[in-house]
């Protein structure tokens, strides 16, 4: 089997699914008149002041190649950053989004046919998406997933489909050196991932 369909398979498992307290940053509106803009603001030992949000800008030591492989390995691994961490990110809504919908069903049976239905809709809707992947993209995916969610692929599978089926997808990626259990480490090998991740977010790289 091509690796590029069945890490559409794999990852179908995983697709299942900041500030001061009391001060919502927000951004300047026009008053009424037009003539001003109304301004959050915030009050510091009796003083009102102006309350502004500036954006995190995060700095890191430059990055030293040894050779050219190292150099295009790093701008990989910025373009599979680019296309997978949207995929993370919606996967990480699609849980919420579930969980709470299934919060509302009244009894475990309507439950377990809702989250048919939701496989059945993301297979639909991912299968061609995964297709294109590479197998390391697909890999990375897995890890992003994590990341995002605080729950490795197999974890998601396990608390919406049940171990059986979480089992069934994890032995399945095992055949092709994949594996749903794989946790993100973002201080230690991927710490790398984890400095474009937060670069990428911020609209840096």
């Amino acid at each position: 089997m091509h690796k590029r369909v069945y890490i559409a398979i794999i990852l179908t498992a995983c697709l299942l699914f900041a500030g001061i307290p009391g001060c919502a940053a927000q951004q300047a509106q026009p008053a009424p008149d037009k003539k001003a803009y109304l301004m959050p603001v915030t009050v510091y030992e009796g003083d009102t002041i102006p309350f502004v949000r500036l954006p995190t800008v995060y700095v890191f030591k430059p990055l030293v190649f040894k050779n050219k492989r190292q150099m295009r390995q790093y701008a990989k691994l910025v373009r599979d950053v680019k296309k997978v961490l949207p995929i993370a990110n919606e996967v990480n809504r699609a849980i919420i989004e579930t969980y709470e919908y299934l919060q509302t069903l009244p009894d475990e049976k309507t439950r377990q046919q809702h989250l048919k239905a939701v496989e059945k809709s993301i297979k639909e809707q991912y299968t061609p998406r995964m297709k294109k992947l590479t197998f390391s993209q697909g890999k990375l995916l897995i890890k992003l997933v994590d990341r995002q969610t605080n729950s490795t692929g197999y974890e998601l599978v396990k608390a919406f489909l049940g171990p059986f089926r979480a089992g069934f997808y994890q032995a399945f990626a095992a055949l092709f050196g994949a594996s749903l259990k794989k946790e993100y480490d973002p201080t230690g090998k991927d710490a790398l991932t984890e400095r474009v991740v937060l670069m990428v977010q911020n609209g840096q790289l």
